[in-house]
């Protein structure tokens, strides 16, 4: 399998945040292509250990290889890896109770995903009407596509895409079905609303947010995030480190109020009043960076 090229987001603002340090203990609770796993393993040294999980087989297969470059390079310097090929809400079973220093979850779907036209997240390349992060799950996105009712498919694409138009867009696409294919559905949903608003214009497609919203319900990211926010306080240690990359509001949103509960509860200390953004020089390097929000917190 060809390696896409990979870029992480926001490199040293997550090896600040989470304080990597030699004979540590780190989760990528979303390994993707092991980017940031990469850089954090080469400063755990011998003593340390990696423990990152991804539900994409494709992804873990490429992380795989990628880890086992670092290997080569580092040798007796390479800390202990254990990859796990699923969510992260299975942590609980898989990681002591208070044995982590640091936590890292890079949300959302990974370049992997959106380039590989036969994934189906993208509507910049035709391809099946899919959308699994876990080809193993059964619920894809052509499914929900074709067989929600109408009033159901509305309210999700609002809900998860914030889609303003979600009544309009919904009922062209049960007028339209069957629709199989990423194009059929971009196609659909541009000409039921086909601008956003005079301040967007010409910077979003007119399809992003339903395809979002899909994408989101698909794979229940929200839930996800929810079952990894409540997990973390029980599996880091005392001064342990939570660090989370999010791209879209309604991610950015859980993150911000649970770290806002759970420092009220003095679970946390918040480290990151505002939410840590891309440089300038970054956004140029990485256009997906620009999105990207990082938020930290540190276990009382």
């Amino acid at each position: 399998m060809m390696r896409p090229q990979h870029v992480p987001v926001l490199l040293d603002e997550v090896i600040e945040y989470l304080n990597v340090r030699p004979g540590g203990v780190i989760a990528d609770a979303t390994l993707g292509l092991a980017g940031h796993s990469s850089e954090i393993a080469r400063r755990l040294g011998p003593k340390g250990k990696l423990i990152a999980f991804d539900r994409d087989p494709e992804a873990m297969e490429l992380a795989k290889a990628r880890l086992e470059e670092l290997r080569a390079e580092l040798g007796n310097e390479m800390p202990e890896v254990k990859l796990i090929p699923r969510a992260f809400s299975t942590a609980a079973s898989e990681i002591e109770p208070a044995s982590l220093d640091g936590l890292l979850a890079d949300i959302g779907v990974s370049s992997l995903q959106l380039d590989e036209a036969h994934r189906g997240f993208s509507f910049r390349a035709d391809g099946p009407l899919d959308m699994r992060m876990d080809p193993r799950s059964e619920l894809t996105a052509e499914q929900v596509v074709n067989q929600e009712d109408e009033n159901e498919l509305a309210n999700l694409i609002y809900e998860f895409g914030e889609e303003r138009r979600s009544r309009r867009i919904a009922r062209a696409i049960v007028r339209a079905r069957p629709i199989t294919t990423t194009a059929e559905l971009a196609r659909v949903v541009s000409a039921a609303a086909p601008t956003i608003n005079r301040s967007e214009r010409g910077q979003i497609h007119p399809a992003t947010r339903t395809f979002q919203a899909l994408r989101i319900y698909v794979n229940d990211e929200l839930g996800e995030i929810g079952k990894l926010l409540e997990s973390a306080p029980s599996l880091l240690k005392p001064e342990g480190r939570l660090v989370v990359i999010s791209f879209h509001s309604l991610e950015d949103r859980l993150v911000k109020d649970a770290f806002r509960e759970a420092g009220r509860s003095e679970v946390y200390e918040v480290l990151t009043k505002k939410p840590v953004t891309a440089g300038e020089e970054e956004e140029r390097r990485n256009p997906r960076s620009r999105s990207a929000k990082l938020r930290a917190a540190m276990k009382l």
